[in-house]
């Protein structure tokens, strides 16, 4: 495509994530989205275990048992005359880290709240880095249809505990039994509660004011949140779309994903002010990579496997930054310099597929892999070198050594292990004398995950021994010596063979660093 239309393909996208606490509601809105995208016909909430009916974006097998989301699913659709890219991420904190690495491949995230419990602890911790990366961030307030906390508080708490500018876009008009419906400051008109169709809005005058009389004049709810909006309107934070796409005022938006109340005026509207993709970065270096720049590059930001059982796949999530991509074209592996055709590639609906020919800046697209790709991989085409920002790692803290539990099951052991771990959500460390298996992870529900993946997909029971939390250090090769180490700070070997000591506690940390004050110990974040 020439210079022109790559600039209008590439100003359609738009890529967001959605962040959460568990059981915010985040699983059920990316439902009504894909639903106003006319993807499915009918939104499945998580809940819907007795009917059978699974939300789309939960398309792991243990996700459909225990209801949540543990991987980050991609959905891709179009609506009205955008394209847009959602990334599902797990809400679950003990998958943190795929979802720390799911935000670096996105231009916007919406952030949504239980209004009846405030800003949680995860919420927390994902909106730092959402924060940190200063992408623009879009809050919904869910679950207006049960009883939840006063309004004014909960944009107060947006301000005092994540210190961004709260700026309400709408406005209950009651909630739980009492929902009537909401004031929409923005689009000037009522949207009423239970009310099918276009009949649901009711246009304001210009002095706020319902233009026909309607009975929910007669609401003592309805008065309430008159003056309220009033209050808003006078002394609330003055909507500002810069300080917006700066990371630095959040639009608030309440309703209920549920009922499907509010969730397609807080899309068009999210949509209108949502960027297009933006600039990337290079590594150790003052350039930027341009959507519109006509050479293609990308980087891969999740691994995932078996997402089709029947075939044993291995598919690499790459997040096009600039040009586009094209089927059976060549490029370049930054970190191997090996030249590779891109001749399988996918697009998501979740769990369904559909092999794509082009795609351009702002899409996720999925290269069929043979274990080529490592999650933070940037590919490019030309001869332009590019190599795109490193991708956050952690530090596990809770470990386990694993075997499997036939002897005769090596061979699918040795290969599910292997490509279990290139996915991110598991680490594997090797005793640095005897090779045996040790398995870190940020949380245990990973472990759970784990053995039950080995189980399903690649037939092989493994057996799990906790050797408790562990402080996880790096030592330089050459500082090192085999007799450090003690049952108080075991030497294993990561992926590349660097070694590194698991220290019971930092007691026993802090005793190694007195006895060897010259050995220099490092972590990840």
């Amino acid at each position: 495509m020439d210079q022109k239309q790559l600039e209008q393909e590439v100003n359609k996208r738009r890529t967001f994530a959605i962040i959460s606490h568990p059981d915010a509601g985040k699983t059920t809105i990316t439902e009504q989205m894909l639903y106003f995208g006319g993807v499915i016909r009918s939104a499945g909430t998580v809940k819907a275990k007795k009917s059978g009916q699974f939300a789309t974006s939960d398309w792991m097998e243990i996700e459909k048992k225990r209801g949540i989301s543990v991987t980050s699913s991609v959905m891709q659709f179009h609506y009205h005359d955008k394209d847009i890219n959602i990334l599902d991420t797990p809400g679950h904190e003990d998958f943190s880290e795929d979802t720390y690495r799911t935000l670096m491949a996105v231009d916007a995230a919406v952030m949504v709240i239980d209004s009846a419990k405030g800003i949680e602890p995860q919420t927390k911790k994902l909106f730092k880095v959402v924060k940190k990366r200063g992408i623009p961030i879009f809050t919904f307030m869910n679950k207006l249809d049960r009883d939840g906390r006063d309004p004014l508080d909960l944009i107060a708490e947006l301000e005092d505990l994540l210190n961004i500018e709260g700026c309400a876009m709408n406005w209950p008009i009651g909630m739980g039994k009492e929902l009537k419906g909401l004031y929409d400051i923005s689009n000037n008109r009522l949207e009423l509660y239970r009310k099918d169709g276009d009949d649901r809005f009711l246009p304001l005058n210009d002095k706020g004011q319902l233009a026909e009389s309607n009975p929910i004049e007669e609401e003592g709810v309805y008065e309430q949140a008159l003056g309220e909006v009033d209050l808003i309107k006078e002394a609330g934070n003055k909507f500002d779309l810069d300080k917006v796409l700066a990371g630095n005022q959040t639009p608030v938006f309440f309703g209920s994903a549920l009922t499907n109340f509010g969730v397609e005026t807080f899309l068009n509207t999210f949509l209108d002010m949502a960027p297009a993709p933006t600039e990337h970065k290079e590594q150790d270096s003052e350039e930027v990579v341009k959507p519109d720049d006509p050479t293609f590059s990308g980087f891969v930001f999740k691994i995932q496997a078996n997402m089709n059982p029947n075939h044993r796949d291995r598919i690499a999530f790459v997040r096009i930054c600039s040009g586009e991509f094209v089927r059976g074209m060549d490029v370049t592996l930054n970190r191997t310099g090996k030249v590779m055709r891109l001749n399988n590639a996918t697009e998501f609906m979740s769990d369904q597929r559909e092999t794509v020919k082009t795609a351009v800046a702002g899409d996720i697209v999925g290269l069929y892999d043979t274990g080529n790709f490592q999650i933070g991989d940037t590919i490019y085409e030309g001869k332009k070198s590019v190599q795109f920002e490193d991708l956050p790692q952690f530090t596990p803290e809770m470990f386990m050594e694993v075997q499997a539990k036939n002897v005769m099951k090596q061979k699918s052991f040795h290969k599910g292990m292997q490509q279990l771990v290139q996915e991110g959500a598991v680490q594997l460390y090797k005793k640095y004398t005897t090779n045996d298996y040790i398995l870190g992870a940020v949380g245990q529900l990973q472990f759970e995950v784990f053995q039950f993946r080995m189980k399903n997909e690649y037939n092989c029971d493994v057996v799990m021994k906790p050797i408790g939390s562990r402080i996880a250090r790096w030592v330089d090769p050459e500082q090192l010596d085999a007799s450090m180490s003690s049952t108080r700070n075991m030497l294993v070997k990561d992926l590349d063979d660097k070694p590194l000591f698991l220290f019971e506690n930092k007691f026993a940390e802090n005793w190694f660093a007195n006895k060897y004050p010259n050995v220099k110990l490092t972590s990840k974040l």
